[in-house]
């Protein structure tokens, strides 16, 4: 799951270098939290929070097949 954040993320990123994804877990949910450049947050929010939100819900998919529950968090 971290892989397709990631992948989806430097995809998206003027600097793809800037890109790390972190994993925790914690009350029993995995938190994977994203960052980014400052000036490519703008294309990873995407407008209205849009390429964010297909971002978690292609994370939710995932997490439910892997039978977990997951959260990202965009800093």
């Amino acid at each position: 799951m971290k892989e397709l954040i990631e992948y989806i993320a430097r995809s998206l990123a003027s600097e793809p270098d800037a890109v790390r994804v972190t994993e925790s877990n914690e009350d029993g949910r995995t938190i994977f939290r994203l960052q980014v450049a400052d000036e490519d947050k703008g294309k990873v929010i995407g407008r209205q929070g849009r390429v964010a939100q297909a971002m978690r819900v292609l994370l939710r998919v995932a997490a439910v097949k892997g039978g977990t529950h997951a959260v990202l968090e965009i800093e």
